[in-house]
């Protein structure tokens, strides 16, 4: 049987066209807010179909797992360095989404792996009702996700131009969907938080029971 090349499977090339369409709108960002906008938003719209190409073509892997989340997690990152530059007076907020985003994901990654060889005392978020609903409705965590980053995307497209006028000229689209992404981008930020709390009690746990073992 012919060795499978892990490397050329459909979702995981979708990622690599997730990463070119990324690097497009990071260049463009300084000089062309609409082009740049909309490959960022392209490049995280993909993010919805290299999961069912997985599921489809039964192409799931580990490695297609960890390119999909770290192109999310750097493309969010370079964004928050842009509006960083571009709203010098709020770098602090970028500087600790940027943080918690980071750090919440690598710590739930690194707890949900030592689990498997863990203590009974570490903490199962499934029985919380919005986080089932978070992790069991992809309609839900992709809506969450698009907030998120339609959230900053508006940030970032509101230095240069409000958009399309909308409410009888009152305002513009871009601050309109802000206006509509800024609970969800909140509520984002507090899962994140959530996880970087419980992920860091189960590996203490772990730990607890380790030392336990041992004396």
């Amino acid at each position: 049987m012919e060795e499978e090349n892990i490397f050329l499977f459909i979702p995981n090339l979708i990622g690599y066209a997730r990463i070119a369409f990324a690097f497009i709108a990071f260049y463009f960002m300084p000089t062309s807010p609409v082009l740049a906008s909309s490959f960022y938003l392209l490049s995280g719209l993909l993010d919805a179909f290299d999961g069912h190409a997985a599921r489809a073509f039964n192409q799931g892997t580990k490695f297609g797992a960890m390119l999909d989340m770290l192109t999310d997690r750097c493309a969010t990152m370079c964004l928050l360095v842009n509006l960083s530059l571009l709203y010098p007076q709020f770098t602090i907020l970028f500087q600790l989404s940027m943080t918690i985003d980071i750090a919440s994901h690598w710590m739930h990654l690194h707890s949900s792996i030592m689990k498997g060889s863990g203590s009974h005392k570490t903490i199962d978020l499934s029985g919380n009702p919005v986080l089932r609903l978070y992790y069991t409705s992809r309609p839900v965590l992709f809506a969450m996700c698009a907030g998120n980053e339609l959230f900053y995307c508006m940030l970032y497209l509101l230095n240069f131009t409000e958009g399309p006028e909308v409410g009888l000229g009152a305002f513009g689209l871009f601050r309109l969907i802000l206006w509509i992404s800024t609970p969800i981008a909140l509520l984002k930020t507090l899962i994140s938080l959530l996880h970087l709390v419980t992920a860091s009690c189960n590996i203490a746990a772990i730990d607890v029971d380790e030392r336990a073992k041992k004396s």
